[in-house]
């Protein structure tokens, strides 16, 4: 069983403590980078770590900064605060090529990622990536058009957008700073090349990030060897028991395992 350490990302006034689960083993490893305001104790991260431990695998878990068990405040969020963040974990406690699992948000985080280590000559740490439920650019693709006027001012105004949670007692909250970033952060404006297979699943009755995104984002991977499967009745947890088979299985076929 792997236990939650910390370790200190950033310095001097950015700095924050960042809780991460490894647990030891072989590579391919997997990385799980989670979604927003989700943590690394769900139960497609613990399913993870389940798989990686009944085939001897590496499993590196965290939370970002104002999530779960890390530091930091949730509002000073960003994708470039986070990005930096996974991959500082990703950096000091792999080993060798790795597998990462991207959901919703963490699709976004995973393809920066990638992005970010094939710039810096790193590609072949990316051994592959399942992308589930897959939101990058959702300020932009998904969010900013639903917006209303109100909505646009309040966030000029204020600085950030409130808005129920399906999922939490609190409200989610948007800043002002988080959709700006999104901006600079997009990835869906051009070709995205991740050097590796990329498998996608998606539920086909997601209320927070419709099937259809999924679909355009294929057409920003033409030259990537990409599966995508719909799961037809799924929502966007895809956390049922038929779809944690359908998460491990696909990592078995990436992995090279035998089931």
């Amino acid at each position: 069983m792997s236990d939650t350490r910390f370790m200190t990302v950033g310095k001097d006034g950015t700095a924050r403590e960042i809780a991460y689960r490894l647990r030891a083993g072989s590579a391919p490893g997997v990385v799980w980078l989670g979604g927003y305001r989700s943590d690394m104790t769900g139960t497609k991260a613990a399913a993870l770590d389940q798989w990686a431990g009944r085939h001897g695998r590496q499993c590196l878990r965290h939370d970002y900064s104002g999530h779960g068990e890390s530091g930091g405040a949730f509002i000073d969020g960003t994708i470039s605060r986070w990005l930096e963040e996974s991959l500082a974990v990703f950096d000091t406690l792999t080993d060798g090529p790795q597998i990462l699992v991207g959901s919703s948000m963490g699709g976004w985080i995973a393809l920066r990622m990638a992005q970010e280590l094939q710039r810096r000559g790193d590609g072949a740490r990316l051994r592959a990536m399942v992308l589930i439920a897959p939101a990058p650019d959702f300020t932009h693709e998904l969010m900013l058009p639903q917006l209303s006027e109100a909505q646009k001012r309040q966030i000029e105004e204020r600085g950030y957008l409130e808005e129920p949670s399906e999922y939490s007692d609190e409200p989610n909250i948007f800043t002002r700073a988080l959709f700006e970033d999104g901006e600079t952060n997009r990835v869906m404006a051009g070709l995205i090349e991740t050097g590796c297979p990329v498998h996608i699943l998606q539920g086909m009755r997601d209320a927070d990030v419709p099937w259809q995104h999924a679909m355009k984002l294929c057409e920003f991977l033409p030259g990537e060897n990409v599966t995508m499967t719909l799961v037809k009745d799924g929502d966007h947890r895809l956390s049922r028991e038929q779809d944690i088979e359908l998460l491990t299985r696909s990592l078995d076929a990436l992995a090279g395992q035998d089931g």
